[in-house]
């Protein structure tokens, strides 16, 4: 079985998840010290939120516009080209008298672009690894993922205070812009994974095919609504339980390290076609016991303990995989980030509206229950075929 060493001996793995890294530690400290900037300009909770997670509803337009250069551009040059552009925003971001119209342009324009971007990122690392090992190699960079939000609310914390929220975009945009260099510098020259030229038509196309599959559409929507629905219920933690909310947001970023790291890590490749949906089912009956209020010890509990189903999500990706050709890896690999990210800000949306007119945790006592009736009744669909279960003798 391979392991966490194997895969960072993987010469090109190195500089891909040190720019991730550093794009992640960025975009954690500059969200945060904007959100706050706005706030503090507006006294505005909800642009205040817009502003820090407005960029997930705009990966949509980047989904379903522009998603083809995923596989239609030069990996290295879109990475470093797109870091680089992030840190040019980011520091225009911290001009003072900015008009708010323009702060939420600038901010849309990147998620935007994220939305591409993730697409090129992890067809890359589909491309870099060898056979078998995307599974590990995305469990990897899910760590890194949480491990930088953790650091970068820390540190950005830490930054406004001393810097202010101006001082600290500027530092989130030398941050961006060192990680554009690691992915200049580190990675090599790769051709595009497909031919042709991104146009919104065939981005068009390409996601109409991508949907036309119905295993590939069932594996999407088990990836975007379950988990979706459940990022409403951690949408809450700061009503429910005001006092420790930044606890519960720490134990659920535990839970998912841990989740991704035993999935990723250690469960057979005999028992991954099996597990997507037990793990889907994990993310949200926890969240069941919340309409009881239970105490704060069994609360921390339950949370770390549904995290870890985030994890069902690198399954569900490595089943993508086998039912998608190389040529639209990129592509189908952005469309489930671009897909999911939206799944959870509408949720969150959602979530935060029933929560004007119900108590917080019976709002996620209802969000839970939606995310085990969605998985119950896709849990028939990802069932493994005879042919995924025996591909040597098929």
């Amino acid at each position: 079985m391979l392991t966490y060493r194997d895969v960072f001996r993987v010469p090109q793995f190195g500089p891909l998840f040190v720019t991730s890294a550093l794009q992640g530690a960025a975009s954690t400290t500059s969200g945060l010290a904007l959100g706050v900037l706005v706030f503090t300009t507006t006294g505005s909770p909800l642009l205040s939120a817009l502003s820090m997670f407005g960029a997930s509803l705009a990966q949509l337009i980047g989904a379903t516009l522009l998603m083809s250069a995923a596989d239609r551009l030069p990996p290295r040059g879109a990475l470093s080209g797109a870091a680089l552009a992030f840190g040019l925003g980011t520091a225009v971001l911290a001009v003072p008298g900015l008009p708010l119209p323009l702060m939420f342009a600038v901010v849309l324009g990147e998620g935007v672009v994220a939305a591409v971007i993730g697409g090129v990122r992890y067809g890359l690392l589909n491309e870099v690894l060898p056979e078998n090992a995307y599974l590990l190699g995305r469990s990897v960079l899910n760590m890194c993922s949480g491990t930088m939000q953790i650091c970068g609310y820390a540190a950005g914390g830490v930054l406004i205070a001393v810097l202010s929220p101006r001082g600290t975009l500027l530092v989130a945009a030398v941050l961006y812009a060192t990680g554009a260099a690691a992915a200049r510098c580190g990675l090599a020259r790769r051709a595009p994974r497909a031919t042709g030229r991104p146009s919104v038509g065939e981005t068009w196309r390409t996601n109409a095919l991508l949907w036309s599959s119905a295993p590939r559409r069932r594996v999407y929507l088990a990836l975007w609504l379950p988990n979706g629905l459940v990022v409403g219920c951690e949408s809450l933690f700061v009503p429910y339980r005001p006092d420790q909310a930044g606890l519960l947001f720490a134990c659920a970023a535990l839970g998912m390290l841990a989740g991704d790291t035993v999935t990723g890590r250690y469960v057979p490749a005999r028992w991954r076609g099996r597990l997507s949906t037990p793990l889907l089912l994990l993310l949200a009956v926890p969240y069941l016991l919340f309409a009881v209020r239970p105490g704060l010890p069994l609360t921390l509990v339950l949370v770390t303990l549904a995290s870890a189903g985030f994890s069902a999500s690198l399954l569900l990706q490595e089943r993508l995989l086998t039912l998608t050709p190389d040529t639209m890896t990129g592509q189908a690999l952005g469309l489930h980030s671009s897909g999911m990210l939206a799944a959870q800000g509408v949720a969150a949306v959602l979530a935060g509206t029933l929560a004007q007119h119900a108590s917080a945790a019976t709002v996620i006592a209802m969000m839970a229950t939606a995310s085990v009736a969605v998985t119950l009744l896709l849990a028939p669909g990802l069932r493994l075929s005879r042919a995924e279960q025996h591909p040597a003798r098929s």
